[in-house]
């Protein structure tokens, strides 16, 4: 998902952990280039500083995989940290990799000297330069031109801090509660003891206001500070213990004297339950030094890296695709404490039973890419978060659309929940859940949520049931804070028929034939919005005519796209919409078209940067591909159901140039792991071409040899290995391929192929062959 932000409205690892600290750090000037690798670590191969220039949005700081804390600096970006700025105004505790509006940034902490003067975070920033500034996963560090070195770790539900101060008798700490990402709409601090400090923070917004959440934090210093005080609005009051706000900037100051002892930790918990649970999960996870819980950072996330190790490849490949796995792992996020409760979506404690409660559902999306990746390298973790969403619907009576924290946001169009979870069907990650599972489908797909409740759900519901479209009605009140489907509704409608096909794939193998048919037929209602006279989608109005400009470049009704970019949305009959354009030749001519293939022969870079780049947020007016946004991501693989699979390779490997080892080499906004998903899966070789089933469409790999450790209890095996030897940039066409040795005509596997095979091998040559060219070899059409 690609908001425009406000204002704008819109083994080997264990016996590396005892060099983690020098070895593991990663290195970076003023283009943030990672370090030297060292073998064996691939966390040395990880940029945390990728996407944090030009609205990537990623953040640099420190987290675990899936991990309830980021403790990340702000520098004054909407979303967190931009490189291009030059001033910390804190290290806050809650980020989202990729966001495009302001969300999180709470408890921003920030080291000072001297007295305290400011009170807003906008004038106390401290000045930085990426000289003195280094990331690798699960670390941060910096020297603020104060005179201060700050450095991050973390745990799953705790932030650490170690600040170096000069030595002086006024070395502060400040926690800001009163000022966030978000608008915060409430908060109280609370000094509990000289070593210890408590808040509540309640925030609303994302892109807008939604309904609130509260998290509760509590920190706990290594060591006493000799005074302390508290700040509301602009009064600063010097031995104050207790301090609330209503919007207003509110925050506690800790004294150290750092003449003899130069550093101070701080670790801070986080709950999103009571403050019962930020101390739960402080004693569970603090009391550790600084130093042992950056090791077990890092630790984490060489295991988890370690599960892929590509072969060949240049090292900057290297570096973009296990860069781009770390930041598939970040999200969504531990939302339990470790006495087992969670907020749920009704505002009330729930235990877990057999599981973790996971939150933060970017499903628009993250359905398309980065769920898939999950179900195949964390399974269990997968299946959790599945429960979890399940245990949404349960609890508030609606399954979610894009959820933060304990809320509902209703950002984005459309029913992305359901492939989502039949995703996670087809996977076999839903054993004892599966009718549930359908029920909450069922409920979700044929209704709307009442009007009391915060999702919209399938918003215009109602009219697509009725006339097998969603309206188009520019200018309808949004009854509820969000986006509205009756704003998209020609987008609405492609992303309803796709849910609609995936659902009758689960309705039928679940034994719920009528439904199945049902569904099955409302997947073809893609159709209904198909205007003869121009060739192309088109949004409807609520009479059935078709609106706005004929031009599909110039189209209205699709959210963030044109009609250009969401023709080829039609994973479930891509030979049913490859029949309306005209057969395969006109659609292998408007393909070709649309990704300006003859250019991108000539010179691949440039006709993704020049071509197809028009600006992170440049969504509309253009009739080509757009690698920046999701509407189109599973376009290129198109080509594989018109007969010309060398050309989906053409396009992959030009699109996977946009990702560069810099601040700048993040495609658009990371959307919570989307775009690193794509980069990753497309670089294997293997992507989900019809997200919500378990096909996965082939593609030349970029490396030579990929080997994936999975899980054995969803893949007996306990690996994969994809293997091109001899792929590179001049010989990246498929001439053949086997998996286990025997021949593989078929442009596409299943899951089931992963789980009862060892191997998939390309043979790979300097020109196009007939590998897969046979209408056979194409995915199956649903249904």
């Amino acid at each position: 998902m690609h908001r425009t932000p406000r204002p704008r409205l819109r083994g080997p690892a264990a016996a590396l952990a005892a060099v983690a600290l020098l070895g593991g750090v990663l290195t970076t000037g003023a283009t943030a280039q990672a370090a030297p690798r060292v073998e064996g670590q691939l966390t040395d191969l990880v940029n945390p500083f990728i996407g944090t220039q030009n609205e990537g949005n990623t953040y640099p700081g420190a987290s675990v995989p899936f991990g309830m804390v980021q403790l990340s600096p702000d520098t004054g970006h909407n979303t967190g940290y931009d490189y291009a700025e030059n001033h910390i105004r804190g290290f806050s505790a809650v980020h989202l990799s990729g966001v495009g509006c302001g969300l999180g940034g709470d408890l921003p902490t920030l080291p000072t000297t001297g007295d305290i003067t400011q009170t807003d975070y906008a004038k106390y920033a401290a000045e930085f330069s990426h000289d003195d500034e280094k990331a690798s996963p699960g670390y941060y560090k910096v020297g603020l031109k104060t005179g201060i070195d700050a450095e991050l770790t973390a745990s799953g539900r705790t932030g650490v801090q170690r600040y170096t101060f000069p030595a002086t008798d006024k070395a502060n700490v400040l926690l800001n509660a009163g000022q966030s990402l978000h608008r915060t709409l409430s908060s109280k601090v609370e000094i509990l003891d000289n070593r210890t400090v408590r808040t509540a923070i309640t925030g609303s917004g994302f892109c807008q206001d939604t309904k609130a959440y509260t998290v509760y934090t509590i920190t706990r210093f290594d060591r006493p500070f000799t005074t302390s005080g508290t700040w509301n609005g602009d009064t600063v009051t010097e031995g104050s213990k207790v301090s609330s706000a209503a919007g207003e900037r509110n925050g506690a100051w800790l004294r150290f004297d750092t003449g003899n002892d130069r550093t101070v930790e701080a670790t801070t918990a986080l709950s999103y339950v009571d403050a019962k649970g930020a101390a739960l999960n402080l004693r569970a996870e603090g009391g550790r030094s600084f130093d042992r819980v950056e090791r077990a950072a890092q630790r984490s996330w060489e295991d988890r890296l370690d599960d892929v190790k590509a072969q060949g490849g240049s090292d900057e490949l290297r570096r973009t695709f296990y860069s781009s796995l770390y930041r598939s792992f970040l999200a969504p996020n531990i939302g339990s404490d470790v006495d087992g409760r969670y907020t749920g979506w009704d505002q009330k404690t729930h235990h877990v039973k057999g599981f973790t409660y996971y939150q933060n559902w970017s499903l628009w999306d993250t359905y398309r890419t980065q769920a898939q990746l999950l179900s195949l390298l964390a399974p269990r973790e997968s299946r959790d978060m599945a429960i979890s969403v399940l245990r949404i619907d349960a609890e508030s009576g609606w399954l979610p659309k894009w959820g933060y924290g304990t809320v509902e946001t209703n950002i984005m169009t459309g029913d992305p929940v359901t492939p989502f979870l039949t995703n996670a069907y087809q996977q076999g990650l839903l054993k004892g859940y599966e009718e549930e599972a359908y029920r909450a489908l069922k409920k979700n797909a044929d209704g709307v949520p009442p009007t009391d409740s915060a999702p919209v759900g399938r918003e215009a519901n109602v009219q697509y049931l009725k006339d097998g479209f969603a309206p188009y009605i520019k200018d309808r009140p949004h009854a509820k804070p969000g986006d509205s489907d009756f704003d998209h509704g020609a987008s609405a409608t492609l992303e309803y028929a796709l849910s609609d096909a995936m659902l009758g794939e689960m309705a039928r193998d679940l034994g719920h034939d009528a439904d199945a048919k049902r569904y099955e037929d409302r997947a073809q209602n893609y159709r209904k919005i198909f205007d003869p006279s121009t060739g192309f989608f088109r949004a409807r109005d609520a009479s059935g005519a078709f609106t706005g400009p004929a031009d599909p470049a110039q189209s209205e009704g699709f959210h963030e796209g044109t009609s250009w970019q969401y023709q080829w949305l039609v994973p479930q009959d891509l030979p049913g919409m490859v029949g309306l354009i005209g057969g395969k030749d006109a659609a292998n001519q408007r393909l070709d078209s649309f990704f300006a293939y003859d250019k991108l022969l000539a010179d691949p870079a440039k006709t993704a940067r020049e071509v197809w780049v028009n600006g992170p947020y440049a969504y509309y007016n253009a009739d080509k591909y757009n690698p920046q946004n999701e509407p189109d991501l599973i376009a290129p693989y198109t080509y594989l159901s018109t007969g010309q699979p060398w050309k989906t390779t053409d396009v992959v490997h030009a699109a996977l140039t946009l990702f560069t080892d810099a601040p700048t080499g993040m495609t658009g906004n990371d959307d919570l792991g989307t775009m690193s998903a794509w980069m990753v899966l497309s670089s294997i070789g293997v992507f989900p071409v019809q997200p919500g089933t378990d096909t996965w469409g082939l593609s030349t790999p970029a490396f030579e040899r990929v080997d994936l450790t999975l899980d054995r209890r969803y893949y007996p095996h306990g690996s994969f290995t994809v293997k091109a030897p001899g792929t590179s940039d001049a010989d990246r066409y498929i001439q053949s391929a086997s998996i286990d040795g025997a021949a593989q005509s078929r442009t596409y596997l299943t899951t089931e192929d992963i789980r009862s095979a060892r191997s998939l091998a390309f043979t790979v040559g300097s020109a196009p062959s007939a590998w897969g060219t046979s209408p056979a070899d194409a995915p199956p059409a649903l249904g």
